[in-house]
């Protein structure tokens, strides 16, 4: 008996498993796995070809009308930035709601249970469909300058590196806006219809109060960011920075690691 009670403890402690900590899953395989959520689906493939028609389009239209854009390029680089920006946020918006909408945000938190790391990820994926996004707007700019010249057309060549910095922060914050959004609804339809609604109502206000306007119209303050015009505008600017995206994406990564998931 004695025997028996002293070897059992020990054959008990052989079976215990070692002390291992495990790292998770490597960030590089969560962007890998987040981007082909983005983009591994027929509505995603359908919107990007969209955001490239849509940006040729425009420019298509603009050089058919010349009167409708300043034959600067400058202004064709602003088109193709409103082009790229129409339905890009869209995309971003998809990439944070789409789980949960279709319920499958359960599955994805149980393999990796640090949310912000997942969320991290998703945001990385829209940043990089968004320099995705700017390479494209600046070749069709750069293939419709060449078309415009070749035409006859005459072109003011105004290009600094102000502009091309403010073209690509445009972008950029364009897309954030959506990925804000989704993150705090987690709803693909309500965000998508706040994206397009929120900014069109604040530019009635702004254009009934313009000295509120200056400070939460995004048709003011991104068109300066555009356009690379901070002098005296840069209050407003990093207002409508903090409203439209730093606050709600705050508040949306809150939401989400606190969440409940039934």
């Amino acid at each position: 008996m004695t025997s028996t009670t002293m070897t059992r403890p020990a054959r008990l402690a052989d079976q215990q498993p070692p002390d291992v900590s495990f790292s998770g899953i490597p960030f590089r395989r969560l962007i890998r796995v987040e981007w082909d959520k983005a983009t591994d689906t027929r509505a995603a493939r359908w919107l990007l070809a969209l955001v490239a028609a849509s940006t040729i389009g425009l420019m298509l239209a603009s050089m058919l009308a010349p009167s409708s854009v300043a034959q600067t390029y400058t202004g064709y680089l602003g088109v193709a930035a409103l082009g790229v920006t129409i339905l890009l946020p869209v995309v971003a918006i998809l990439t944070l709601t789409s789980e949960w909408s279709q319920r499958t945000v359960l599955t994805t938190f149980t393999q990796e249970p640090r949310r912000t790391r997942v969320i991290t990820a998703k945001i990385t994926v829209s940043l990089i469909l968004a320099l995705g996004g700017t390479v494209f707007g600046g070749l069709v700019t750069a293939a419709s300058l060449g078309l415009a010249a070749a035409s006859g057309r005459h072109l003011e060549s105004n290009l600094t590196a102000g502009v091309l910095i403010g073209y690509l922060l445009f972008i950029l914050v364009q897309v954030l806006m959506g990925v804000a959004l989704g993150a705090l609804l987690h709803n693909s339809a309500a965000a998508i219809v706040c994206a397009f609604a929120l900014p069109a109502g604040f530019a009635l206000l702004g254009h009934a109060l313009k000295s509120v306007g200056q400070w939460v119209d995004t048709s003011y303050t991104f068109d300066w960011l555009l356009r690379s015009e901070w002098s005296g505008h840069t209050p407003q600017i990093l207002f409508s920075l903090a409203l439209w995206v730093a606050v709600p994406l705050a508040a949306g990564l809150i939401r989400t690691v606190q969440r409940d998931i039934h």
